[in-house]
Parts: C-alpha cells; sequence; structure tokens
C-alpha cells in the first residue's frame, strides 16, 4: 500500500513539474508572437517570409505546449507534447538560423518560407498575423540592439531546453 501512495504521489509531482515547463513553454512562444505582432502593427517593423515562417511555428509550438499542459498527468500525452515541441523547436531555430542568409538576398519570394507559409493559406486567412508584408533585406532590424532573428533563435533555444526538461522527467513505465 505505501509503494502505491509512493508512486501516485512521484507520478503527481512529475505531472506538477510537467505543468510549470509546458506553462513556461507555452507562456514564451505566445509572448514572441503577441511581441512580433505588437512590433509589426504599432512600431511598423514589417516581417518577411522567414519572420513569417518563424511566428508560425511560435504558434503550432504553443498550441503543442498547452496540449502537453492538459494532458501532463498522462505519460504518453507528456512525452509526445515533448518530442513535438521539441522538433518544433529544432525548426524554429533552423528558420532563425535561415534568416542570416535571407537577409543578403535581394527577395525571399518563393523562397521555403514563402512556399510554406502559402501552402498553409493563412497569410490570405489571417493576413494581419501571417502576411509577409517585406523582403528579407528590408526586414533586417534591430531589436534591443539584437537583430530579430537572433532574438528568435534564443527565445527558441529556450523553448527546446523547457521541452528537452519535459522529455528527461517523463516516466512511460508508470
Amino acid at each position: 500500500m505505501s509503494a502505491v501512495l509512493g508512486d501516485e504521489r512521484s507520478r503527481r509531482a512529475r505531472a506538477d513539474v510537467h505543468a510549470i515547463w509546458f506553462g513556461l513553454a507555452a507562456l514564451l512562444a505566445f509572448t514572441a508572437v503577441g511581441l512580433a505582432l505588437v512590433s509589426q502593427h504599432v512600431f511598423d517593423m514589417q516581417p518577411c517570409p522567414w519572420c513569417i515562417l518563424q511566428r508560425l511555428i511560435y504558434v503550432v509550438f504553443g498550441i503543442v505546449a498547452l496540449i502537453g499542459l492538459i494532458g501532463r498527468r498522462v505519460p504518453l500525452v507528456a512525452g509526445a507534447a515533448g518530442i513535438v515541441g521539441l522538433l518544433l523547436a529544432c525548426c524554429g531555430i533552423a528558420a532563425a538560423t535561415w534568416q542570416i542568409d535571407a537577409e543578403k538576398s535581394a527577395s525571399c519570394n518563393l523562397t521555403l518560407a514563402d512556399r510554406i507559409v502559402g501552402a498553409t493559406q493563412l497569410d490570405r486567412l489571417l493576413p494581419a498575423v501571417f502576411e509577409a508584408r517585406a523582403s528579407c533585406a528590408d526586414a533586417a532590424v534591430s531589436v534591443l540592439g539584437m537583430p530579430y532573428w537572433k532574438l528568435s533563435g534564443m527565445c527558441f533555444g529556450l523553448c527546446f531546453i523547457l521541452m528537452f526538461a519535459v522529455l528527461r522527467n517523463v516516466r512511460l513505465d508508470n
């Protein structure tokens, strides 16, 4: 009986830790999107296709983190959300890194980012959020003294660390 109670406490403690990691991850992702929208609509920093792709990855990552938060008591759900979140964070880091080269080109039309966002049709459904309005060279701006891609890459790095913390703590055998 004591072992069963100990296992239940251990499972509950892991779920509480998952709540913290998933909650922080969702907050971070949606805050990044919010700041991007403020910089676009208030400070007139128009996004390029790579910025929009990163925005899309943040939204999907935030939704996955919320699913993990809701299903954190089920180890399989927490683990699956952690793995998908980890992969999305890697995609976000890649997109932020890819933006370095894109800033050097005159146009980013028909780039991978442009094709992915176009395929989702979100640029037509929600143009205020997902429409690219600048070329990559025009969108090369600094925020807080850092290039936008670097801030986004660091944010995705934090998302990666949070999902890694979740996966490190998941126990599927219980």
